[in-house]
């Protein structure tokens, strides 16, 4: 005699425990990304969108700590901006995230607006501000259409389990 059990294609409607549990971390994990994109690629781009169009080779400019890397297509570049300016000398950090098929070394010069030179920044970030605004609003725009998915997906999931019930 052989006992029979069948089992469903598919996990149970409601989910469990751990199910739950890792939904919530895989959210949380997204918006990590999502808030990390905002604070260390948007105050560049925004600072390069105010001067692309006054911003000149600064002379006196350096960059150091300077770092690519890239991943198939996707390129992350970070530098250290230093600058002598009529106020005083400015360094802050840059964070450029772009696509391109570049293979090799990016070489880069600091550039500023002669009128703001504390909103300094490269040549890579002017050449490549249109490539990441792109990148910027279509990752975003994915992790945010795949928050929004997972939402409305555990709010039907939930209503389909309290209509079986009831």
């Amino acid at each position: 005699m052989t006992a029979s059990t069948e089992r469903a294609p598919f996990p149970s409607e409601g989910g469990g425990w751990k199910q739950i549990l890792w939904s919530i971390v895989g959210l949380v994990a997204l918006v990590g990304i999502l808030v990390a994109s905002a604070v260390y690629t948007l105050p560049a781009l925004m600072t390069d969108w105010q001067i692309h169009g006054t911003a000149r080779v600064a002379e006196d400019g350096r960059v150091s700590d300077a770092k690519c890397t890239s991943k198939i297509i996707f390129h992350i570049c970070n530098a250290t901006i230093g600058l002598q300016t009529p106020k005083g000398p400015i360094e802050h950090r840059v964070n450029y995230v772009f696509t391109d098929f570049h293979v090799g070394n990016y070489n880069v010069s600091v550039m500023a607006d002669p009128a703001h030179p504390e909103l300094a920044t490269t040549d890579l970030g002017l050449n490549q501000l249109w490539n990441r605004t792109i990148t910027l609003l279509v990752g975003a725009g994915a992790i945010v259409a795949i928050i929004l998915g997972a939402i409305v997906g555990a709010v039907r999931r939930r209503r389909r389990t309290a209509e079986a019930a009831a």
